[in-house]
């Protein structure tokens, strides 16, 4: 495992589940919280290179996720259970406020953590997926739908067991090759004839190694896709269940940064007006810097492990 060394593992009991985390350094805490289709060792650069600054970085699998539990229930994904994660965690380990990092679902995650308990973040430094107020016109899954139709990745996760099946059956390395060399910044699809085939030969990227894969298909083999999935499921119960939160802003110092490469930053159409014309700043009234990387996909925080640590750092030091 590249870049893991050096990183001691603990599993603690939070909010009626065991938690995976990993952690490495002393001095102020920074919690950092991955995404789809990851695990804790997204950050294993950030968690070397935050530790050598004098940081103590901390990094939790995710409800559903590697080593921690991953509960049978669909409605055990909610938004509001993942935040009970963190709160709990934090508590666990007698923290009373750190810093946060998130990526792609981690992100989603973060925002919501500093929208719920601000009281526990002192600053955010988020990755990929802006903040989105809640539209109280329309449910998320309808829009989506509407937008780019039923072979849209998002709605083919909604049907119980499908998207499990046909991951399946093209085997979990090739799953995760498909989605970390992703680079197309429209909207992914995977239509239900096939999303490829099995023996389909994914050069992986340069920012990827064989040993990297191999750990993370080991991991996901053992814990399945649906614990993962089952976040895209709670989509509109999310939406029901944040209705006391319409129009509710993030009142924590924010740096935010994306990949011009990135589908969030072309998705929905909107969306670059929405970061740079004032949009983001009104919602996130403390959002202090925007930052858009060149020739950058989704994966950002591996792709460009190095900038991103500094761009971390950079923030989090003026705190």
């Amino acid at each position: 495992m590249e870049g893991a060394s050096g990183i001691s593992h603990r599993t603690v009991e939070v909010n009626g589940i065991r938690m995976h985390v990993a952690e490495k350094g002393e001095g102020p805490p920074v919690l950092l919280l991955h995404g789809f289709p990851e695990l804790w060792y997204t950050w294993r650069h950030q968690i070397a290179g935050l530790a050598a600054r004098g940081y103590r970085a901390i990094a939790p699998d995710l409800r559903g996720y590697g080593d921690t539990d991953a509960p049978p229930d669909v409605a055990s994904y909610t938004v509001f259970h993942l935040v009970g994660d963190l709160v709990a965690l934090l508590d666990t380990l007698a923290l009373s406020q750190v810093f946060v990092v998130g990526h792609d679902w981690g992100a989603f995650v973060a925002w919501h953590l500093c929208m719920l308990r601000p009281d526990r973040v002192k600053a955010l430094v988020n990755l990929s997926v802006p903040f989105m107020s809640r539209n109280p016109a329309a449910k998320p899954l309808d829009r989506v739908r509407a937008s780019y139709g039923d072979e849209y990745y998002i709605i083919r996760f909604q049907e119980h067991g499908a998207a499990e099946a046909e991951f399946a059956r093209l085997g979990t390395a090739t799953v995760l090759r498909k989605f970390f060399t992703y680079r197309n910044p429209g909207p992914l699809f995977m239509p239900k004839e096939g999303w490829c085939s099995p023996n389909e030969q994914i050069p992986l990227p340069f920012w990827l190694s064989e040993e990297d894969i191999n750990y993370l298909t080991s991991k996901f083999e053992k814990s399945g896709f649906t614990g993962p999935i089952n976040y895209y499921r709670c989509l509109d119960l999310n939406w029901e269940l944040a209705a006391p939160w319409t129009g509710a802003q993030i009142k924590v110092p924010t740096k935010f940064i994306i990949g011009d490469l990135d589908l969030n930053y072309h998705d929905p159409p909107l969306m670059q007006d929405y970061i740079h014309k004032g949009g983001f700043q009104k919602d996130v009234p403390l959002l202090r810097e925007v930052v858009v990387m060149e020739g950058v996909a989704h994966f950002i925080n591996q792709e460009k492990a190095q900038e991103i640590t500094d761009h971390i750092y950079d923030f989090i030091r003026k705190f």
